[in-house]
């Protein structure tokens, strides 16, 4: 419920602090006092959007404030979703606008996004203006009354997560067919390019080793010529530097008997000896083995224009980078070729899904048709009363032809204020008075299966009068035994209903004109209802006929 309303330097008002009651209070006061300007800033406090021409004349700063009484509402989990401090018994929502244009938002004294502390306000209360009449013509807000009245709230709270799972499905599958699509378009191309470095037998390694025989075969003469030259040099037969130095290892060795120092001379020659004949014997050998293979030479030029061009093709510069592309396409190309089994699954679970959702849509539509009846008949008989004795009401379900966040109902409120009439939907037939009362039995009739903490009824009383006004007046009162409810009204019948009556009124100072508002004593509203009777002149029979109705 709402506990207060503090308003400063709004509009004309200076400074107002108003508390509530948890029952059914009343507001009235002349057409242009403030009435309106109140509630406005009630709509800020509750998240509509800001004017800096709100702000005070002279002012710079202008601060709203509302308490709740939120104890019995279970909002714990919005307040740790949107990160906000929970009381477990109250909610202070606190609105600053500056003359700048800029606004602040405070939950509890934290910070807060305007679209939280709107979905909140959403939660704590509902305000009912002449406007929102204009919901009734909505067929989401006729389905959402249907569903209150049947109690529908745990099976679609099951129903959307299941078509929140079926519309991920869908989305994946979507997104799954067009890569399909698309890699199907891909798979000749994939393949030709696979194919093409399949063919190439590609080693890895092989690049390097090809360019090394390739300078072998391209110098083969000049190498066979140059390891013959250093063979002949070695071990030649008349001069050559092995049998050289076996000479000179053997004059060194001869010394050895009488000059000690040729020992280390000798073994030196030894180790040299030794060392140039391996070498001459291993130069012999490898010119030898040094062949000129014009026939080898065109394949070693021919294999390495093949790697040469697939790396210029594919942008890379080894056989190593061609070995990583091909074992790509390879998974590519098997990715392809398993698309149709990822598909034909994807396909089972949303036929599975979708079956499930239809069944849970059937559930919820039994049960809306079931509670129609009820909703009808409660409907006719609180409009009764209201002036209304030849209403007749029905509402219509309309199977949609795919599932929606709501299930598979349209639903529509046809209505006849006349015995005779044709039934049409409420939006083409009603008056505006009609759809007033409508709405405001529609309240009446869901205020018991609903949880909101407060209702504002803003002069939706407008065109009634006399018993009407009285019977609308009653069905206010009934609701206010079971949530607070606030009626801003012109009509004295409805005033006098009220556990509680506030008169706004405007102020004139030597400076400037405000916007009042007292909470009256039972002397002040006898007066202020023989207003609402008689006008601004009070008479006895006024003054009496208000004593009648507050039964005082």
């Amino acid at each position: 419920m709402l506990r207060s309303l503090y308003i400063k330097n709004y509009v004309l008002i200076d400074n107002l602090d108003i508390r509530f009651n948890d029952s059914f209070t009343v507001i009235s006061g002349e057409t242009g006092a403030g009435k309106s300007i109140i509630l406005g800033a009630l709509g800020l406090v509750l998240g509509q959007r800001a004017d800096s021409k709100s702000i005070k004349n002279g002012e710079d700063k202008c601060i709203i404030e509302a308490e709740f009484d939120i104890s019995t509402y279970q909002l714990e989990p919005f307040f740790i979703e949107n990160d906000l401090e929970y009381d477990t018994n109250t909610c202070l929502l606190r609105r600053e606008l500056f003359a700048s244009g800029k606004s602040r938002a405070f939950v509890n004294d934290s910070p807060a996004a305007l679209n939280v502390m709107k979905e909140l306000g959403n939660r704590l209360i509902d305000i009912h203006s002449q406007h929102q009449n204009l919901l009734l013509a909505d067929n989401k807000f006729q389905l959402r009354v249907v569903d209150v009245m049947a109690q529908n709230e745990l099976l679609l709270a099951q129903y959307k997560k299941e078509y929140s799972h079926y519309q991920s499905l869908e989305k994946q599958l979507k997104e799954l067919l067009e890569r399909a699509s698309q890699a199907k378009q891909d798979e000749d191309y994939l393949r030709f390019q696979l194919d093409q470095l399949t063919d190439a037998k590609l080693i890895e390694g092989e690049q390097a080793e090809l360019e090394r025989e390739l300078k072998t075969l391209s110098h083969a003469e000049e190498i066979k010529g140059s390891l013959y030259k250093i063979t002949e040099l070695l071990n030649g037969e008349e001069r050559g530097g092995v049998q050289l130095i076996k000479e000179a290892l053997s004059t060194a060795d001869s010394l050895e008997g009488y000059f000690p120092e040729a020992k280390e001379i000798t073994e030196r020659l030894r180790t040299a000896f030794i060392d140039l004949n391996d070498l001459a014997s291993e130069t012999s050998t490898l010119k030898e083995d040094i062949e000129f293979s014009p026939d080898r030479l065109q394949w070693v030029n021919d294999r390495l224009n093949i790697l040469y061009s697939l790396e210029q093709k594919h942008k890379v510069s080894t056989v190593e980078e061609l070995l990583a592309l091909q074992a790509q396409y390879a998974t590519q190309l098997t990715e392809i070729e398993s698309f149709d089994e990822q598909i034909q699954l994807l396909t089972n679970q949303c036929d599975t899904s979708f079956t499930e959702l239809k069944k849970q849509a059937l559930q919820i539509s039994i049960k809306r048709k079931k509670a129609s009846d009820t909703i009808s008949k409660e409907l006719m008989g609180k409009l009764s009363p209201l002036g209304m004795p030849n209403t007749r009401f029905r509402i219509d379900f309309v199977e949609k032809s795919e599932p929606e966040s709501d299930g598979m109902d349209d639903v529509r409120f046809m209505f006849s204020a006349n015995k005779s009439g044709e039934l049409e939907r409420v939006a083409q037939t009603a008056s505006g008075g009609e759809i007033s009362r409508l709405m405001l039995c529609i309240k009446a009739m869901i205020a018991g299966f609903t949880a909101l903490p407060a209702i504002i009824f803003d002069e939706v009383d407008t065109g009634v009068s006399g018993d009407i006004a009285d019977k609308m007046g009653d069905i206010m009162q009934e609701l206010g035994n079971k949530m607070q409810v606030i009626a801003i009204t012109h009509l004295p019948q409805i005033a006098s209903k009220g556990k509680e009556h506030y008169f706004v009124y405007k102020q004139d100072t030597a400076e400037q004109t405000i916007t009042q508002i007292k909470k009256l004593t039972n002397n002040e509203r006898i007066t202020e209802v023989a207003r609402m009777l008689s006008g601004a002149t009070l008479t006895e029979a006024s003054m009496a006929n208000a004593r009648e109705l507050l039964k005082l």
